[in-house]
């Protein structure tokens, strides 16, 4: 067959984007074809910037045109990852969640999962529409944090594709593996598996439109949190962490995670949980056994915004374990803590959509 622009294209037309579910023409992911004798030149974008994925993209389109034209041409592809502006406008997953913001900690047991629960508690006190995917795959705690336990998301039709309606309680939509596994049993799957699982809360789930959609990440960086990164368009980041030196390694390994090349998520900024005890019979108390403002000075230290101090009260604990986080508790020290602590939060999220609204028009 001869070779054309108009047969290259064709050809490439039969090449599906995996996470935009459409061809890599229609998708605009072609961005170069050039014709010189029996050569052909190509430069394609990826949604998924991982090297396993332009690997395949690669072979694809290796195969699809030769398969065209003949084994005998000569094929040159180059395969890029999306420019992070222009990701934006491929963002085919929740198109009606204003911002996607991830919870996450280098460290397990620093709270991050309680954190989560009020940070969104107090966005809906503020009259925002919030969701919660919990993607702590292996340690779920959402269902038992918002007394969701044993409730199952039903289905429903969304222009005649079945999709997961999530869960509901005190006004916020909730999603967990923990509504799809028994709650004694452990959760035993290895990483693909797991990524595959979180993967499904957002792409086969309906979840409407929503001013924030906070993900509970499991600690530690590993294949959770690079799957979420190549399937979500995150907004932003928020690390939690405690004020002790050893929870603070962690976080800042938490901060660079998403810093890094392949990642450039932005840092909404760092908190710091149980900044201080302060026992009930002694409210005007404050007890630093973590040490003191350790998490501050870290965020200091690394050019991220500090969003706030959370204290070390034992009402915080009992709130999560009766299933009404915190925050809803009137007047309370916590929740005048974390009603501050989500000011500061919508403040910080809406400046760094306005410096990439800026970013975008240079």
């Amino acid at each position: 067959m001869e070779l054309t622009r108009e047969k290259v294209i064709e050809a490439l037309g039969t090449i599906i984007e995996p996470d935009l579910k459409k061809d890599i023409v229609t998708a605009n992911l072609v961005e170069k074809i050039e014709i010189e004798g029996n050569t052909l030149r190509l430069k394609i974008y990826t949604i998924n910037p991982a090297l396993h994925a332009r690997k395949r993209m690669q072979e694809a389109v290796d195969f699809n045109i030769k398969r065209v034209f003949g084994k005998e041409l000569k094929i040159e592809v180059e395969i890029q990852g999306v420019p992070a502006e222009a990701k934006a406008a491929h963002r085919k997953i929740l198109p009606d969640v204003k911002h996607i913001i991830a919870i996450a900690s280098g460290k397990g047991g620093v709270g991050k999962s309680t954190v989560t629960a009020n940070l969104a508690g107090g966005l809906a006190k503020a009259g925002f529409k919030v969701g919660i995917v919990d993607a702590d795959i292996y340690g779920p705690s959402i269902p038992i944090m918002f007394d969701v336990v044993g409730e199952k998301p039903t289905m429903t039709d969304v222009n005649g594709t079945p999709k997961i309606n999530p869960v509901e309680n005190y006004g916020i939509k909730l999603l967990s593996i923990g509504f799809f596994t028994e709650q004694d049993n452990a959760v035993v799957w290895r990483g693909p598996m797991a990524a595959k699982a979180m993967t499904q809360m957002f792409t086969d789930s309906h979840w409407g439109e929503l001013d924030y959609l906070l993900i509970d990440l499991p600690p530690g960086t590993g294949d959770i949190h690079l799957s979420l990164v190549q399937t979500v368009p995150l907004d932003g980041a928020v690390i939690v962490s405690t004020p002790q030196e050893v929870a603070l390694a962690d976080a800042r390994k938490g901060v660079n995670m998403f810093q890094m090349e392949g990642m450039k998520v932005p840092v909404v900024g760092i908190i710091e949980n149980m900044a201080w005890f302060t026992p009930a019979e002694l409210p005007d108390n404050r007890y630093y056994i973590f040490g003191r403002d350790g998490a501050k000075n870290l965020a200091a230290g690394m050019d991220v915004p500090f969003l706030g101090h959370i204290p070390l009260i034992q009402s915080v604990r009992e709130a999560g374990d009766v299933g009404r986080p915190a925050v809803f508790q009137d007047n309370s020290l916590t929740s005048k803590a974390f009603d501050e602590l989500v000011e500061i939060f919508v403040e910080e999220v809406e400046a760094l959509k306005s410096k990439k609204e800026a970013n975008a028009h240079k």
